[in-house]
């Protein structure tokens, strides 16, 4: 899959405390041209602890089995993995502990892309505080 095709797309950037990676996804401009849109970023605890559900988005999405998340490139998501990688990066904005977010991304990536696509509307809707807060406690990054 280019990135042309993907429905979502993570960026991994470079920051003082480590890496962290940009989540975009696909929409339609005024205009009807499709664009990357950002959704949100990933701090780099939250990236170093979503490591293995990020390698599994990035591979069964179209990349070798060896793919390397590289600094730099856009790596294409489909709308299946884009959606759980989406989930994790809403749910782990603004927590800081690292073993409760490798838990939510493990919950994540066997979750079902279905589930996850639900949630993902939910969360970026106008009132979408409590559906980030519920399944927050859902994945168990809080209590």
């Amino acid at each position: 899959m280019t990135i042309r095709e993907a429905s979502f797309a993570l960026r991994v950037v470079r920051r003082r405390a480590g890496d962290a990676a940009i989540l975009y996804r696909r929409t339609l401009t005024a205009k009807r041209t499709e664009r990357l849109t950002r959704i949100t970023s990933i701090s780099p605890l939250a990236f170093s602890a979503a490591m293995p559900l990020l390698r599994s988005a990035v591979r069964n999405s179209g990349g070798s089995i060896g793919a390397r998340i590289a600094q730099g490139a856009y790596h294409p998501l489909d709308h299946d993995w884009g959606a759980r990688v989406a989930c994790f990066a809403l749910i782990a904005s603004g927590l800081r502990d690292g073993a409760r977010m490798s838990r939510a991304a493990t919950h994540l990536r066997d979750a079902d892309a279905t589930e996850a696509a639900w949630w993902l509307g939910a969360m970026t809707r106008r009132d979408g505080r409590r559906a980030i807060r519920a399944l927050r406690i859902l994945t168990e990054a809080t209590r």
